[in-house]
C-alpha cells in the first residue's frame, strides 16, 4: 500500500503468515514470491498506521501545512522478503510500483516495522549503518538494545529484558521457584532463554527444572520427547516464549499424553492469542497467567476501519488486492473472475456490497488494542520528531555551528537525533519517550485466561507490570479475581524442595540444581533465624543454641551452687562438723581439769580443735558463685589451717616421744626443747611458712575466677583457676610434708608403753589424712567444672572428719561414757577397771 505525501513513512507488516519462494527469486531479474495465509490481525495493524497518518494529516498542531505519505509492506513472515523490503524503501526504488503513481525514487525517512524480531535484527544492522531510523511495535528480543549494533532502532514495545524480569516477578509474588522454560528456535525465543536463565541466577529467585527449545513445524518425535520431560518433571509452573503456532504444534502433544495440573505461563506472543480457547485445549489452558502489551484505545479507529472497501479509492493499493483477500477472508467469498473450480464447489461470488459493520470479526473488535496502540505510538513518535525538526531556529539548532535541518537536506541521522529526544502524551494518557537504548517506557498487563461455566473462555487483565527510574520493578495483581484451573482455587504449590525452617540449613544436592535441597539441623551452638538459610551462624561465646536452633540464648552459669541437693549436703556436713568442734571444745573445756585432757596436752588439743572449726568452715568457700575475694581467700584459709592443724599434730607427737624417751635413765634433758613456749613457737613458726607461701602465690599469681566454656558447649561453668600451679602444688606439697612426717613418727611410737598412748590415734588420724589428699589429686585433675570443687571440700571435710574422729573420738568416749577410766591410776595404768 502506498500513498503520496510530502514527507513518506515506510512499514513493514505481517499480511501473510506464509510464502513460497521461486526459483529465480535471488537472480538478477528477481519475481515476486507467493505469499499465502491472509493474517487478519497482520492486516489490522498495516490499517492502524494508516489511520494514525491520516489523523496526523487533519491534526492542526502537529506537521501542519504538511502531508504525511506512506508505502507499506508486507513481510509474509519471511526474512528475504522482509529484508527486500526494507532496503527498497530506504533506497525508493521498487519495480514492481505503477510507474505512473511517480512512487519509485522517494525513499522514506523512517520505517514503522517490522514485527519479527529475527527480521528487525537482520534490518536494523544493516541500516543502522547508514543511520535509518526504524521503529518496531512488535520486536522484542533485548539484543536489539544493543546501541552499538543498532544504532538507529528504537521500539514501543518493552524488550524481552524487561518482560522476563516482569515474569520473575509473577514468580515470586506465588513463590514459585522450579519451572520449566519453552522457548521457540528463532532469536526471540533463545535470547530471552538467555536472559531468563541470566536473571534467574542473578535474583537467585529459583531454578529451571528442564529448559527445552520448540520445534518449528510439527515434529511429533521431538515434540513427544519434551511432553513426555513436562510430564515427568515435579515442576508444576511452564514458561513459553514462544508463537502461537509453537503453540499449536505442542498442545496436540499434550493432549495426547493428558498432560494436567500444569500451571501455564504465557509470553507476550501468544497471551492474547484466541484461537487457542478451544474446548480441547481449556482443560489443559484455562487459568493461564501471560504477559501481554499494555493496551490502549484508539478513539475513532472503528469507524476508519468500516470505511474499507474494495471500491474505496482513498486506500491506494496495487489492483486493491490487499482490500479484495481481506474481503474475501472476512465474507467467505471469491470477486470475479473467481475461480471456477472454487465456485463449482458450493463458493460463491463477492458483490463488494457486503456490510462489514454486521459482520462477527475480530477485525472490528477494538476492545483490546494491544499491538495495533504499539503501531499508532510508533507513528506518532515519527510524526512529533519530524514537528520538532521543522521547529528548529536557525542558529540555535543542535548540529554542528547550530545549525538546523530541512525537508530538502534532511539526512537520516538527523531524524534519530530527534527520535532519541521526543516526549510526548497518548490520547490514553501513556507518556512515550525513548531510553539511550531506544527502548519505550517498560510496562505491561498481567493477563489471566478465565474460563466460564458455558465453555467459553475470556482474558481478563488481572494487573500491571511496569518499571519507573525509582523502582525496577513493581508489580500489582487483583489476586482475589484470578482464575486458577486446581482445586482448589488457589495457586499451586512449584518447588523443588520445600523451604527450611528456622532452625535448619539448606544442603544442596548432589549434581542438582540449587533449588534442590536438604534442610539439616543446625549444629549444637549454631542457629538460623531465616527460612531457607543457605548455612548456620555462630552465637556470640557467652550464648548457646535454643532446642530449636533458631535463637542464641544466655548459656546456663553452672557453679557449686548453695541451692542444689549437691551444695546442701556438702554445707551440711560443714556446718555438722563446726558444731562436732564446737560440742568437743565445750566438752573439753569442762573437763579440762580431768587427766585424760590434761595428760594430752590440753593447750595443743584446744589448737587443734579451733583449726579443725576453721577447716570445716573454710570449705563453705568453696561453695556459692566464685568471687575474685572467695577465690583468693579459699585456697589460702584451707592451706594455713590444715597447717595450723597438722603442726600441733607433729608437734604432740614429738611431745609424746620425748616424755616416752625422758622416762628412761640420762634422758630426762630432752624434755627441755620440748617445753610450752617451744611448743607454741614450733607451731607458729611451721604456720607462718604456709603463711609466706600463701602470700607469695597471691602476689605472684593470684586465683581468680574464670568462665569456662570447655567442658560444656551450652553452659558456662565460673571457677576458680589457681593462677599458678607451682603455687598451688607447694601449698598442698608443705601440707603433705608435715602430714608424712606426722605420720612417720607416730607409727615409730605407736608401741610405746602407755594405757592411753595417744600416737596410735595419731597414726590412724595421719593414715586416713594422707589417704584422703592421695586419692584427692587424681580425682580433682578428672573432675571438671563445680564437681572440681565438690572434689575438693569433700577432701577437706573427709580429712577433718577422719582427724576429728581419730583424735578426740576416744577421749571423748571415755570422758563422757567411761568416766571411771578419767583417772591418774587408770592413765599410768594402775588400778584400770576391768
Amino acid at each position: 500500500m502506498y500513498k503520496q505525501g510530502d514527507i513518506v513513512l515506510g512499514g513493514l507488516f505481517e499480511t501473510h503468515y506464509a510464502s513460497i519462494f521461486p526459483k529465480s527469486f535471488f537472480t538478477s531479474k528477481p519475481q515476486q514470491p507467493i505469499c499465502q495465509g491472509f493474517d487478519i490481525q497482520g492486516f489490522r495493524h498495516s490499517q492502524t498506521m494508516l489511520f494514525a497518518v491520516d489523523e496526523i494529516n487533519r491534526s492542526d498542531s502537529l506537521l501542519p501545512n504538511l502531508t504525511l505519505g506512506y508505502r507499506l509492506h508486507d513481510n509474509c513472515a519471511s526474512l528475504g522478503v522482509a529484508f527486500r523490503a526494507a532496503f527498497s524503501l530506504a533506497s525508493g526504488k521498487e519495480e514492481m510500483f505503477d510507474q505512473a503513481a511517480r512512487c519509485s525514487g522517494t525513499p522514506v525517512v523512517g520505517i514503522v516495522g517490522d514485527s519479527i524480531s529475527t527480521n528487525t535484527i537482520a534490518i536494523s544492522s544493516v541500516l543502522g549503518l547508514f543511520k535509518m531510523p526504524m521503529v518496531s511495535y512488535f520486536a522484542t528480543c533485548s539484543c536489539l538494545s544493543d546501541r552499538q549494533r543498532f544504532p538507529s532502532f528504537f521500539r514501543t514495545i518493552p524488550s524481552d529484558a524487561f518482560q522476563v524480569r516482569a515474569m520473575l516477578q509473577i514468580l515470586r509474588r506465588f513463590g514459585w521457584t522450579w519451572v520449566g522454560l519453552l522457548v521457540s528456535d528463532d532469536d526471540y525465543g533463545l535470547h530471552a532463554a538467555r536472559s531468563f536463565q541470566s536473571d534467574l541466577a542473578q535474583s537467585g529467585g529459583g531454578c529451571l527444572a528442564y529448559l527445552e527449545v520448540l520445534p518449528w513445524g510439527n515434529d511429533p518425535s521431538e515434540l513427544q520427547r519434551i511432553v513426555g520431560i513436562m510430564k515427568k518433571s515435579t515442576s508444576r509452573v511452564v514458561i513459553v516464549f514462544a508463537h502461537e503456532n509453537h503453540m499449536f504444534n505442542l498442545m496436540g502433544e499434550v493432549v495426547k499424553q493428558n498432560v494436567t495440573g500444569l500451571q501455564w505461563m504465557a509470553s507476550e506472543a501468544w497471551t492474547s492469542t484466541t484461537v487457542l480457547h478451544t474446548p480441547s485445549y481449556m482443560p489443559f489452558l484455562a487459568g493461564t497467567l501471560g504477559i501481554a502489551i499494555r493496551r490502549g484505545e484508539i478513539p475513532g479507529l472503528r469507524e476508519f476501519l468500516l470505511r474499507i472497501r474494495p471500491d474505496n479509492d482513498t486506500l491506494s493499493s496495487r489492483d486493491n488486492n490487499l482490500v479484495q483477500q481481506f474481503w474475501e477472508e472476512t465474507f467467505q467469498c471469491r470477486f470475479a473472475p473467481a475461480s471456477t473450480e472454487w465456485t463449482d464447489e458450493g463458493g460463491r461470488l463477492c458483490t463488494g456490497q457486503e456490510n462489514l459493520g454486521t459482520t462477527e470479526t475480530e477485525f472490528l473488535d477494538v476492545s483490546d488494542l494491544r499491538p495495533e496502540y504499539n503501531v499508532y505510538k510508533a507513528v506518532y513518535a515519527m510524526a512529533h520528531a519530524l514537528h520538532d525538526m521543522l521547529q528548529c531556529v536557525p542558529g540555535r539548532g543542535p548540529f554542528v555551528g547550530q545549525t538546523c535541518t530541512s525537508l530538502q537536506t534532511l539526512e537520516p541521522w538527523q531524524l534519530v537525533y530527534y527520535l532519541d529526544r521526543i516526549n510526548f502524551t497518548t490520547p490514553f494518557g501513556d507518556q512515550v519517550s525513548f531510553d539511550e537504548n531506544g527502548d519505550a517506557f517498560p510496562i505491561y498487563d498481567v493477563m489471566n485466561w478465565r474460563w466460564l461455566p458455558d465453555g467459553s473462555t475470556v482474558i481478563q487483565n488481572v494487573g500491571v507490570v511496569k518499571e519507573t527510574a525509582a523502582k525496577r520493578g513493581e508489580i500489582t495483581l487483583k489476586e482475589d479475581i484470578i482464575f486458577w484451573n486446581f482445586v482448589p482455587k488457589k495457586p499451586p504449590r512449584s518447588v523443588c524442595s520445600e523451604s527450611c525452617p528456622p532452625g535448619t540449613r539448606m544442603a544442596r544436592k548432589k549434581n542438582q540444581p540449587d533449588c534442590c535441597f536438604d534442610c539439616v539441623s543446625c549444629s549444637e551452638g549454631e542457629i538460623s533465624n531465616m527460612t531457607d538459610s543457605s548455612e548456620c551462624l555462630s552465637c556470640p561465646e557467652d550464648f548457646w543454641s535454643s532446642h530449636q536452633r533458631d535463637i542464641c540464648v544466655p548459656k546456663t552459669i553452672e557453679f557449686l551452687s548453695y541451692n542444689e541437693p549437691l551444695g546442701i549436703s556438702l554445707t551440711t556436713a560443714s556446718l555438722i562438723g563446726t558444731l562436732i568442734c564446737a560440742i568437743v571444745l565445750g566438752i573439753f573445756t569442762h573437763h579440762r581439769t580431768t587427766p585424760v585432757v590434761r595428760a594430752n596436752n590440753s593447750e595443743l588439743s584446744f589448737l587443734i580443735l579451733l583449726s579443725l572449726k576453721l577447716c570445716f568452715l573454710c570449705s563453705l568457700l568453696f561453695i556459692g558463685q566464685p568471687r575474685l575475694w572467695t577465690c583468693q581467700l579459699r585456697h589460702a584459709a584451707f592451706g594455713i589451717s590444715f597447717v595450723l592443724c597438722v603442726s600441733c599434730i607433729l608437734v604432740k607427737t614429738m611431745v609424746v616421744l620425748a616424755v616416752f624417751k625422758a622416762s628412761k635413765p640420762a634422758g630426762g634433758g630432752d624434755l627441755k626443747w620440748f617445753g610450752a613456749v617451744q611448743q607454741r613457737g614450733t607451731v607458729v613458726f611451721l604456720t607462718l611458712i604456709q603463711a609466706v607461701i600463701c602470700t607469695t602465690w597471691l602476689v605472684s599469681s593470684s586465683p581468680a575466677p574464670h568462665k569456662n566454656t570447655q567442658y560444656q558447649n551450652d553452659k558456662i561453668i565460673v571457677e576458680c583457676v589457681v593462677g599458678s600451679t607451682v603455687g598451688f602444688g607447694v601449698l598442698l606439697g608443705y601440707i603433705g610434708l608435715l602430714a608424712i612426717l606426722s605420720f612417720l613418727l607416730a607409727f615409730l611410737a605407736r608401741n610405746l608403753p602407755d594405757n592411753f598412748n595417744e600416737a596410735k590415734f595419731i597414726t590412724f588420724s595421719m593414715l586416713v589424712f594422707c589417704a584422703v589428699w592421695i586419692a584427692f589429686i587424681p580425682a580433682y585433675i578428672n573432675s571438671p567444672g563445680k564437681y572440681a570443687d565438690a572434689v575438693e571440700v569433700f577432701a577437706i571435710l573427709a580429712s577433718s572428719f577422719g582427724l576429728l574422729g581419730a583424735l578426740f573420738g576416744p577421749k571423748c568416749y571415755i570422758i563422757l561414757l567411761k568416766p571411771e577410766r578419767n583417772t591418774k591410776k587408770a592413765i599410768m595404768g594402775r588400778g584400770v577397771p576391768k
